[in-house]
């Protein structure tokens, strides 16, 4: 375990109105931070000094993580018309094109050296394609007969790391889960979805991405995984590779089947690898299974593990050695109203409900 002194106990992400924050992520080597405030992406100092921001961003940017093996921040991206598409066009005043679009967001951070950068314009920011989660997003659920195969409502949690159950020096991957509708009446929704790509095969794909005219430009994902925690509210939001563990960490807003435990973060059994198996509430159907780490609480119900600790949906970076940021987001009272983001350094504590502790 860490006993790294050295880090600030909390870094402040600044005040905006973009919408609340989404993920961070950390460049250990020059040291900064960098925050997806849904719009906008931020980048700091550790100490919280603003270095520059990429905006123009006209769909919702979520979780986002630094790829310590090509330096630059990798971020799931959503252009889509449902409930938060059309909160975003309402803030932005800008009307994205009419088909729904799904990609991985690329930032050559190297280039953010000022505030105002545009992502379209300033040769920041290119774009994967993500056909599988556009044909999920638009196709009848088979289970369900409701619009959004599996509930999907886009992508969100996005992380790098080793697949689960690969051996010592096994390439990373980039693993981008689902976000999941959480419709309590709805069946076949309590399964997390997560594509598995090589990041190394992008540079054949990607390409700076026209909003108004978005490009089809991707690859096929390496696999498909199911990970049954029960239900969720919006799916994973963020995803964490953990190198202390050799676990995934998985945060969600907590869903409201009362049938399931609804934990706020799940740890991904990062020892096992994924095996087929029947896909729980899916009528039979079959696919890539990952395990749930049997830690923090178990709910004998429904056989679902997890861990009560409140933050990480909004941001969580692990140093690899039992340390951790997370975000802790908020808004500034009224009339202001701006969104925040502080970010405070936690310690993993093992064999607990909780799963962390903050290092004063």
């Amino acid at each position: 375990m860490s006993n790294n002194i050295n880090l600030p106990r909390t870094v402040d992400g600044g005040k905006w109105n973009t919408g609340h924050v989404q993920g961070i992520a950390l460049d250990t080597t020059h040291k900064y931070i960098y925050y997806s405030f849904t719009t906008t992406l931020v980048k700091t100092d550790l100490d919280g000094n603003l270095i520059g921001t990429v905006t123009g961003l006209l769909g919702h940017l979520g979780c986002i993580d630094f790829n310590d093996e090509d330096g630059r921040v990798y971020g799931s991206l959503e252009l889509k018309h449902d409930s938060i598409g059309k909160g975003i066009m309402k803030r932005t005043g800008v009307d994205i094109a009419e088909e729904d679009s799904f990609y991985i967001a690329i930032f050559d951070v190297d280039k953010i050296d000022r505030v105002g950068m545009d992502a379209e314009r300033d040769g920041v920011m290119t774009a994967v394609y993500l056909g599988d989660v556009v044909e999920d997003y638009n196709t009848v659920d088979e289970i369900s007969g409701e619009p959004h195969r599996y509930g999907c409502s886009g992508v969100d949690g996005t992380g790098i790391g080793p697949l689960p159950g690969a051996p010592a020096g096994s390439p990373t991957m980039l693993l981008i889960a689902y976000g999941i509708y959480g419709g309590v009446e709805r069946e076949g929704n309590d399964n997390q979805v997560i594509l598995c790509f090589d990041w190394r095969k992008f540079a054949d794909y990607e390409k700076p991405l026209v909003q108004g005219i978005p490009h089809h430009s991707g690859p096929a994902p390496e696999a498909k995984y199911f990970l049954y925690t029960g239900n969720t509210t919006w799916g994973i939001q963020n995803l964490e590779y953990d190198a202390y563990t050799g676990d995934w960490y998985a945060a969600v807003y907590v869903g409201k089947k009362p049938q399931y435990p609804n934990y706020p973060m799940y740890v991904i059994d990062g020892s096992v690898a994924p095996c087929e198996g029947e896909i729980f509430g899916r009528a039979g159907e079959r696919g890539m299974l990952l395990t749930l780490r049997d830690e923090g609480v178990k709910h004998a119900a429904s056989g679902v593990s997890g861990l009560s600790f409140a933050w990480g949906q909004t941001g969580m970076y692990s140093f690899g050695d039992g340390l951790f940021y997370f975000s802790h987001n908020g808004k500034t009272p009224p009339p202001e109203k701006l969104h925040t983001c502080v970010v405070h350094l936690y310690r993993r504590k093992m064999d607990d409900d909780v799963g962390f502790e903050a290092v004063e």
